[in-house]
């Protein structure tokens, strides 16, 4: 996983490096520098180049949404106010169409994307000596943006220094399509209400409490709430940020004092915290907002104003947010992190239970590996929870997760095989079963184990 994370990590900085000298040529300065390294490492995240289709899709859409949010950002330095209804409402928007589909959910993605950069740089204002008009040098560098990222990485993939893309050639026929959630409203607009709440309470604290900085609590907010598997996740993924936040600070801090302006220094530290964020993440979140802290602290050094001025008050406005994402999580509509699991797990056992069925007609583990990813990503917030909370709650979910991911190579082998014993079917349909009673799942699915073992 480190070497492929480093692979993703040097291609994504390749083509930000390109796409920076590219900005830097038609729109100099530090706005066009940074709105091109971050929407690098978001299209790169967000794999939208991975297929043609995509790569079509984000073309004809990054327009339009850089267009809109070239719009908003007006607004939000104007009419402070309504931009922000208008932020708000446009992220709002992005989650909300989850619920129709998969087109839906990376037309989402493209209308997220601008308002996140819109976040990152709200007041660093271009020279006007590029030599395309100001509204529509973030169309320009958006579109150069996904042209670096995806030759570069259908480059890489054809080289073998990352793996092939995944098309999507068949959907999980059992998993997601066939169970219902039970929650209503749905956990997408559960998501998309969760979001605009905690949006709408950093707006006003920030408008009202910090008039200048008030994007670092809005972004915060955002961050800590965005992807949210449940409250749990939640709250793992603010202390992480709030503690990668402060080694970050503390990190830039110290630099800062021993480079002073060195601007070229300065720079190349920058890309190195971003590179290191890119290749850590993987390992943890906290990884990923020690770095980039660090590179957004050693930004700041361009503006001129004294390093402790700016950091501590911003360490500050990011304990803030975090507060706010958590209380939005876990007060308005509520998801609960056990049931969010439980479902993931069920979409697992559902795909290993079809790939094993013999009246499957071609069998793959491809659907079960892809539901069994699902389910590894949250399980970083429980193993947390099981180190705190071990000795006085015996019901661990963590110990779902590991019981069922070791499960992950037996199964394979089995279903590359041209037939399946019925202890192991019975066993998939016993740990089913045992999802509607928690007690009983640890125990099916240790059974599970020790049938594919055997």
């Amino acid at each position: 996983m480190i070497l492929r994370a480093l692979r993703e990590a040097s291609v994504t900085m390749l083509a930000a490096i390109a796409t920076l000298f590219c900005a830097q040529a038609i729109v100099p300065g530090p706005g066009s520098a940074i709105l091109a390294v971050v929407l690098c490492l978001s299209l790169s995240r967000s794999h939208l180049d991975r297929d043609r289709r995509g790569r079509i899709e984000a073309a004809i859409a990054l327009p339009v949404v850089g267009l809109v949010a070239v719009g908003v950002g007006m607004l939000l330095h104007r009419a402070p106010w309504f931009g922000a209804l208008v932020f708000v409402a446009g992220m709002f928007l992005s989650i909300w169409l989850r619920r129709f589909g998969p087109m839906a959910r990376r037309a989402g993605s493209l209308i997220a994307l601008p308002f996140v950069v819109l976040l990152t740089t709200p007041h660093i204002q271009a020279p006007p000596t590029g030599i395309v008009p100001a509204p529509l040098a973030p169309v320009l560098i958006a579109l150069l943006a996904l042209l670096w990222v995806s030759v570069l990485h259908a480059l890489a993939r054809r080289l073998h220094v990352l793996p092939p893309a995944r098309t999507a050639k068949h959907q999980p026929a059992a998993t997601e399509p066939a169970r219902q959630s039970s929650m209503r409203p749905i956990a997408s607009t559960r998501m998309a209400i969760q979001m605009a709440v905690a949006l709408t309470v950093a707006f006003v604290v920030g408008y009202v409490f910090f008039a200048e900085r008030w994007a670092w609590i809005v972004l915060t907010a955002f961050i800590v709430i965005s992807g949210n598997r449940g409250r749990l996740d939640v709250a793992y993924k603010s202390v992480l940020r709030v503690l990668g936040a402060a080694v970050g600070t503390l990190a830039a801090l110290t630099l800062t004092v021993r480079l002073g302006s060195h601007d070229t220094a300065t720079v190349l530290l920058i890309f190195g915290a971003i590179f290191f964020g890119l290749w850590l993440r993987p390992l943890g979140y906290g990884w990923w907002a020690l770095f980039v802290t660090l590179a957004l602290a050693l930004l700041q050094g361009f503006s001129g104003a004294p390093a402790p001025h700016i950091l501590w008050p911003r360490l500050e406005e990011i304990v803030l947010g975090a507060i706010i994402g958590v209380a939005s999580a876990w007060f308005v509509l509520p998801v609960r992190s056990t049931a969010a699991l439980r479902g993931r797990l069920a979409d697992a056992l559902a795909a290993l239970g079809t790939a094993v069925d013999p009246a499957t007609p071609e069998r793959t583990p491809d659907d079960f590996v892809s539901a069994l990813a699902k389910v590894e990503e949250m399980a970083p917030a429980f193993r947390a929870s099981r180190l705190v909370t071990r000795r006085f709650r015996a019901l661990q979910p963590a110990d779902w997760v590991d019981a069922l991911l070791t499960c992950r190579d037996p199964a394979i082998a089995l279903i590359e095989k041209a037939e399946t014993p019925a202890k192991v079917r019975r066993a998939v349909g016993a740990a089913r079963k045992s999802l509607r009673e928690p007690t009983e799942l640890l125990p099916a699915l240790q059974q599970l184990q020790r049938s594919l073992a055997e």
